[in-house]
């Protein structure tokens, strides 16, 4: 009788031994248990921003009139709020389209007969599109550089009508609307991720034709070099 529970307990052993190598076999054969990890959360990116800028625009002194030889001219300048659009088209590549209006005097310089002449006035209307590059490695600090045209409108306008010492006196003005090529420098500092303050300068080759009538009878014509230099600080909405 011993001998026959001896031998079911050594059978009943060796059964369990099978069963738990079994048993690891077949957990050596599972696959490894995946770890999941949540996904970082991706920032979400806009393509627009505004700015609302004080611009100072900041012609060059110089010109001419045809007709009279030594004659040349200076145009006031203009402070004026300027409102900007920017689409970006990737991270780094943008489109800048800025709108404002400015009005300018023009006035005589040089030989007797223009110098200190009250030529006339003007209203332009000078929207300028940019394409431009934004160096997006220096954290808040976001500065970019841009080139593109500028299509200037000359409307509003007045002849001086007011004679100079040397009796001189123009009686109509007129300023031809214009193209420019332009080149800007400027940056960013975002103090949120919304919002930051916009230091822009803008360089325009802007030279239109001119042509008027001296006394009521003499017509003349020339040319006044703007070239003007725009510059303006401001405010920055990231959308």
């Amino acid at each position: 009788m011993k001998t026959i529970t001896k031998a079911a307990v050594s059978s009943l052993t060796l059964a369990a031994g099978l069963l738990g190598l079994a048993a690891a076999v077949s957990a050596a054969d599972l696959p490894a248990t995946t770890t999941y990890y949540k996904a970082p959360a991706v920032e979400a990116w806009n393509p627009w921003m505004i700015r609302l800028r004080a611009l100072g625009v900041i012609p060059n002194n110089s010109g001419s009139v045809d007709q009279v030889a030594g004659s040349g001219v200076k145009v006031s300048n203009s402070f004026i709020p300027e409102l900007d659009i920017s689409y970006f088209f990737t991270r780094n590549i943008a489109a800048e389209l800025i709108l404002g209006v400015t009005r300018h005097d023009v006035t005589g310089t040089g030989v007797a007969a223009t110098n200190n002449l009250v030529v006339g006035s003007s209203w332009l209307l000078p929207p300028t599109l940019t394409f431009q590059y934004h160096f997006t490695d220096f954290g808040a600090f976001k500065p970019y550089i841009g080139a593109g045209v500028n299509y200037t409108v000359f409307y509003d306008q007045s002849a001086g009508n007011a004679a100079n010492a040397a009796g001189t006196v123009v009686t109509s003005s007129n300023l031809h609307n214009a193209f420019a090529p332009v080149v800007q420098v400027g940056f960013d500092y975002m103090i949120t991720s919304h919002v930051g303050v916009n230091v822009d300068v803008k360089k325009l080759w802007l030279r239109p034709d001119w042509s008027g009538t001296l006394g009521g009878v003499v017509p003349v014509t020339g040319r006044v070099n703007l070239d003007p230099w725009l510059v303006g600080t401001g405010l920055t909405y990231k959308f």
